[in-house]
């Protein structure tokens, strides 16, 4: 009942079924290991910290369309009204929202006029010295604005001469040495460093450094701007309510638009993926489900074409449980095959995604998990023809002689 060789012979008797089964393994382990290769990236991905305590920052938009009203010191006006809110940590007008895929950036270099590139890329937020409590980010090093610090204009006659840097952007740009007191150019004037804080992200978390972000002291005012906002956690939606209302007393003649929180604007930027990520899990579930029906199948069509053998052999004397294992180790015989061929197709397939989809080089943790499991599922998938087989009483041998 253990030899190979009768089995062997028994699945070449009736080899189509047994080489579509394999096939139909083969290629449901090179599909179902890069599934989950892409799921578990994509996990990672969606779950990153950010920095920020998401629940309890918000932002919106204004935009006006008077040409007589003084930006300037309008914007300073609704900084205050905001910061006056019952439950309202901190305000500041921002260029961009982080976490929202919109915003501005640029190359920074560490010499005025550099050679083409040679400089960080990175995010950056021309603001105030409100911004590092708006947002939550702990300075590790140095110092936060001086409020003298901050150019408020509506033109760019005068440009800051501070910066602040994140410490991936500061590691990034002086690898070897400290960045606290260097000068930094994204133009022909420099910036001096005066602060570095801890990893905060930009606006784009599928950037290859969504951790480099430079905050600039220029409250540049504009027609339209955007406000992020930080609150007790629990007061945030409280706080949200009121905003529109509070901004249009002190200036009706604008809009207040897109009053969203900024794990909302996190989950908007990642709608996509989360979306991809749902589709490859109906994938792999359909692909397991259709090889298990097809192992279930193909053992109960070799079953009912064996039956006079089967009721043979348990005429003999073979017990039950020997019927069941016959079957079993067929089954695992044809999908060992099928699962080490598959392997195969897996890193082949797992290349292709690499340079198509720049995705990361598949793992072979993810083809072994992903083998053993498909294995174990087809066990179990022909379990149940087993016993069924086990059950075909030795009467059935004499039939029709």
């Amino acid at each position: 009942m253990f030899e190979l060789k009768p089995m062997i012979n028994a699945l070449l008797r009736s080899k189509v079924g047994a080489v579509l089964l394999l096939v139909q393994i083969a290629i449901t382990l090179a599909i179902v290991s890069n599934a989950a290769f892409m799921i578990s990236d994509r996990l990672t991905y969606l779950n990153q910290e950010t920095g920020y305590e998401e629940n309890a920052i918000f932002s919106f938009g204004v935009s006006t369309f008077d040409t007589d009203i003084n930006l300037v010191a309008q914007y300073a006006q609704d900084e205050r009204d905001l910061r006056a809110i019952d439950g309202v940590i901190d305000a500041a007008m921002v260029n961009w929202t982080p976490l929202s895929g919109s915003g501005s950036s640029s190359s920074v270099h560490k010499v005025p006029n550099p050679e083409i590139g040679t400089g960080v890329r990175a995010a950056y937020f021309i603001t105030n010295e409100h911004v590092l409590n708006a947002l939550g980010a702990k300075l590790i090093e140095g110092r936060n604005f001086y409020p003298e610090e901050v150019v408020h204009a509506d033109n760019f006659d005068r440009l800051p001469n501070t910066t602040i840097v994140t410490k991936d952007f500061a590691q990034e740009m002086f690898p070897d040495e400290s960045a606290l007191g260097k000068m930094v150019y994204q133009g022909p004037e420099g910036v001096e460093i005066i602060g570095i804080i801890d990893t905060i992200k930009g606006p784009w978390l599928k950037d290859s450094s969504p951790s480099n972000v430079v905050i600039f002291p220029f409250n540049y005012a504009q027609p339209r701007t955007e406000f992020i906002v930080r609150t007790e956690p629990d007061r945030r939606a409280e706080v949200m309510a009121q905003v529109e209302e509070i901004l249009l007393k002190s200036e009706p003649g604008r809009v207040i638009y897109g009053i969203q929180g900024l794990d909302e604007n996190k989950a908007s930027y990642m709608a996509r993926d989360t979306l991809v990520m749902r589709m490859l899990i109906v994938l792999i579930a359909v692909l397991v489900l259709v090889t298990a029906l097809g192992i279930f199948g193909l053992t109960l069509f070799n079953i009912s074409k064996r039956t006079k053998q089967i009721g043979t052999r348990r005429a003999l004397g073979a017990r039950k449980s020997a019927i069941v294992r016959y079957f079993l180790i067929e089954n695992v015989l044809v999908a060992s095959v099928g699962l080490t061929i598959g392997a195969m197709l897996s890193v082949v397939l797992g290349q292709q995604l690499m340079k198509v989809f720049s995705l990361p080089s598949l793992s072979m943790t993810f083809v072994l998990v992903s083998a053993a499991f498909m294995l174990i599922m087809s066990i179990i998938a022909a379990w149940g023809p087993a016993l069924r087989a086990a059950n075909v009483p030795p009467s059935v041998a004499t039939r029709s002689i």
